[in-house]
Order: C-alpha cells, then structure tokens, then sequence
C-alpha cells in the first residue's frame, strides 16, 4: 500500500461551481494548493477572474475562473462545452453554486422557490449529465471520477429560519445523489454529498457578537467551521482513499445535527 500518494489529487482536473466565495472558494483553494488543476465559475466575470488568480497566488496552483450561470440549461450546456473544449477528462465535479430565499411562509414567494429549486437541485443534475462524457474518461477501478454535491446541515434537521425551498432543494439533493450514485458508479464515478453546517460566506454572515454564540451552542464542537474542514472532506472524496465510498451524505457540520 502506497500511503504517500493515498490522499492525492496532484494533477487531477477538477470544476468547482460557485468557486468564488464561500465554501467554493474554500474547496477549490485546498484542491489547488493539493495539485489539483483547477477551473472555478461563477456569474461575475470579474469576480471569478479576481478569484481564480488570487487563489493561484495563495496556493503556487492552477486555476482558471470561467464566467457562467448556471441558472438556465443554456448556461449549463456553455459551460459543460468549456470544459470540453479545455479538457478531455475531468476528475472531480464539485456542485457547489447555490442561492437562498428567507420569507415567512404568509410571503414566502414563487420566483424566490423557483430560483433556488432551479440553481441548488435542477443545475446541479444537469450539469453533471452534459460532463458525463469527461467524467467517464477520467475514472478507473482503481479511481474513479469523483462529483461532490455540496447538500446542507439544513437538509438534516430543520433550523430556525425559513428556506423552505432551500430545504427541499438540499434535501432532494441528498436523496437524488444516492440515485446517481447507484447508476453511475459501474461507470467508476462516484456521487457523494458533503453537508455542511455553518461556514461563514456572503450567503451566511455572522452579523453580531450574539449570533455567534447562538450558533455555536447549537454545535458540539463549539465553533463554525473553517476552510480547512471543508478541503479536508473534499480532498479525501476525490481521492484514491475515497474510492469505495458513494452515495453517502457526510456532515461537515461539527456535530450540529446530531
């Protein structure tokens, strides 16, 4: 058994969507700065090529920003034709761009349900279908592709806000990658949820001394998580040590959900 190389990902080829900010970004820094060869997108061309460099300045990695939205199949189609045309394998698909809706349910609106049903469950399916052809080019027995979904702590226990479409988004995520995992892993892809819980980001901003605390005391561990926690879980299912695992949902969350 080669230990060294067990938690490799060096010169793997890696999407991570949403790649920006927040647990994106967090994922997409530890994959470069492991090796990986790495392509970020997000709506804002300026902010993605803003990104892209400064994380290949923080990590001596390879990172290319690439504008796209993802919240229509045209959108997702454009990008899936990118990768193509840059790569003929692609290793790790990260599903990490998301959106949110908070209103009382008296108000709850359609546009706010159907925009967070179209970008956190409907693109995340999609994108991954039109990658399929890359995908099954870069897996083996030995190692297959790997395609993360990032779910949600919210998905495994309700929490005090309403995002009642976020909820059934992340919830049907959880459920439609053990689909996918069943389906695709003869194909050597495997299909894994990571979880998160409360990792700070432009979607979830700590805004007082006394929200922090409330968070925390919600979490075992007693902290928010940082962007160590999240590499770890990504580098760990993309890599020849998480060969054997599919279709499962694994918290990131300190502990939040038990």
């Amino acid at each position: 058994m080669d230990v060294s190389s067990l938690f490799s990902v060096r010169d793997r080829v890696a999407l991570v969507t949403g790649g920006s900010s927040g647990i994106g970004r967090m994922i997409a820094t530890g994959l470069a700065a492991a090796g990986a060869k790495v392509y970020i997108c997000a709506r804002s061309g300026d902010k993605i090529a803003a990104a892209a460099t400064e994380i290949a300045r923080e990590t001596g990695g390879s990172v290319t920003g690439i504008r796209a939205d993802l919240s229509d199949l045209d959108g997702i189609k454009a990008l899936a034709a990118d990768i193509a045309s840059r790569e003929s394998k692609l290793h790790i698909l990260v599903n990490n761009a998301g959106t949110l809706c908070d209103a009382p349910i008296e108000e709850y609106p359609e546009d706010g349900w159907d925009s967070v049903l179209d970008l956190n469950l409907k693109a995340t399916f999609f994108l991954m279908q039109k990658l399929l052809p890359e995908l099954r080019a870069a897996g083996t027995a030995v190692q297959p592709a790997s395609v993360i979904n990032i779910g949600s702590v919210g998905a495994l226990r309700v929490g005090p806000r309403e995002t009642y479409a976020y909820a059934a988004a992340k919830a049907g995520l959880h459920h439609v990658t053990k689909s996918l995992a069943k389906r695709l892993g003869p194909d050597n892809i495997t299909v894994n949820v990571i979880a998160p819980g409360f990792f700070p980001s432009e979607m979830t901003k700590i805004t007082s001394e006394q929200m922090h605390q409330t968070l925390i005391a919600m979490v075992p561990r007693r902290r928010v998580g940082e962007p160590e926690d999240m590499a770890g879980a990504a580098i760990f299912l993309a890599s020849r040590a998480g060969a054997y695992i599919t279709g499962a949902v694994i918290p990131v969350e300190g502990g939040m959900s038990i």
